[in-house]
């Protein structure tokens, strides 16, 4: 019985079109020209970061962050980043008694955007606030220990094969891998993530399904 979900971020509970797109802009590169850098670096099984570098070798990621932080032109995140199952989703598992995580690879700032809009979840947090990211075990240890259930009645949902399917499986969690973003879409029919995830789904909406099982 599945009695705590835990949703990835990016490609999972938001579009990652705003992000990649404020960082053309600050870079004043084409979008198009950094989301197909993505694409690429994706392929390559690389950090998606990566894409950054190709763009400005030598690029500190860390210190351009901050320089658009203080520029103004930071972060931003609202209700047009959700995808449209996401509210829809998290509201019919509350209704299902289940507790409802949002835990993923962002910044401690996007963790306050998220938390600002107001979504049906007991908890959200992110790496950046943790101070260990995906994959690290230390991440899903965290995770756990908020959790509240056993590593068998937990699921992670995610659409990235070694920061969200494999780690979570590692952690004894159960697994679910969603068809979203270029990541979910690029390894979908995967062997090695057919065989690693309990659940491969299209929607956030058919996790009640799998609730009532």
């Amino acid at each position: 019985m599945i009695e705590t979900i835990v949703f990835d971020v990016g490609e999972t509970i938001t579009r990652d079109d705003r992000y990649w797109a404020s960082w053309a802009d600050w870079l004043n590169v084409p979008r198009h020209t950094l989301s197909a850098l993505v694409g690429a670096v994706v392929a390559q099984g690389r950090d998606n970061a990566e894409a950054l570098r190709l763009v400005r070798p030598g690029i500190d990621v860390l210190a351009e962050y901050q320089a658009r932080e203080a520029a103004g032109r930071g972060e931003g995140l609202d209700e047009s980043d959700l995808y449209p199952d996401v509210r829809p989703a998290l509201s019919a598992l509350k209704d299902h008694g289940v507790r409802v995580i949002i835990a993923g690879n962002q910044t401690a700032r996007a963790g306050e955007l998220l938390r600002g809009l107001d979504l049906p979840a007991d908890l959200i947090a992110t790496s950046g606030e943790w101070g260990f990211a995906k994959p690290q075990p230390e991440f899903f240890q965290r995770v756990m220990e908020v959790a509240h259930s056993t590593p068998s009645a937990t699921l992670y949902v995610g659409d990235h094969p070694a920061n969200d399917v494999v780690p979570a499986k590692a952690a004894g969690m159960r697994a679910a891998h969603i068809r979203r973003g270029p990541w979910g879409h690029l390894w979908a029919q995967d062997a090695d993530v057919v065989a690693a995830a309990d659940w491969r789904i299209d929607s956030l909406t058919q996790l009640v399904a799998i609730v009532d099982g």
